[in-house]
């Protein structure tokens, strides 16, 4: 599993309040997603590549449109294996 993160960062005086995209552990910009999942793929046995999952896992202050380019970018490279997570909301919350 490859790991995309998204969301705010938590140091917000030093990175800012809107969504940032993390690509493991390094913050990154959506035009390199094709060259991480690339490097990702690379990296694995030839006989694993076709079990590769990219996982996107996105904060509630994430916007759909960050979403959708990551899944636009996933696209271009052939990368149709996404997985999906957030965090749990309490039942208590009300929208």
């Amino acid at each position: 599993v490859s790991y995309i993160y998204v969301g705010v960062p938590v140091r917000t005086a030093m990175f800012g309040t809107e969504s940032r995209i993390q690509l493991n552990d390094s913050f990154a910009t959506i035009d390199d997603i094709q060259d991480f999942v690339v490097s990702e793929r690379q990296a694995r046995e030839e006989a694993d590549r076709r079990f590769l999952f990219t996982s996107i896992k996105a904060d509630e202050q994430t916007r759909m449109g960050v979403v959708t380019d990551i899944k636009q970018e996933l696209r271009k490279i052939g990368a149709f294996k996404i997985n999906y997570s957030s965090r749990k909301v309490s039942k208590h919350r009300k929208f």
